[in-house]
C-alpha cells in the first residue's frame, strides 16, 4: 500500500511502500513506516481509521514508544 510522508532530508512529500504499522502506546497515535530508495526510515501519524484499514503487518513498538520493530 502506497502513502504519502514527509522527507525532512529531501524537504519534499514523497510516495512509499507502507512496510509497517504501529500504535504508540506511549501517546496514543497510530503511524505507517516506510524506507526511501535509499534506505532511510519515514514516519507518517495517521488518523485510527486508516490505521485498521491498512492491511499491513503490524510492528510492535520499542519501549520508548518512537520506532517500530516487527512482532
Amino acid at each position: 500500500m502506497k502513502w504519502s510522508f514527509s522527507d525532512v532530508k529531501a524537504k519534499a512529500k514523497v510516495e512509499a511502500e507502507v512496510t509497517a504499522k504501529v500504535k504508540i502506546e506511549k501517546n496514543g497515535r497510530y503511524a505507517f513506516k516506510a524506507l526511501t530508495k535509499d534506505g532511510r526510515s519515514l514516519t507518517a501519524f495517521v488518523k485510527e481509521a486508516d490505521w485498521k484499514k491498512a492491511k499491513v503487518d503490524e510492528a510492535k513498538a520499542c519501549a520508548k514508544g518512537c520506532c517500530g520493530k516487527k512482532k
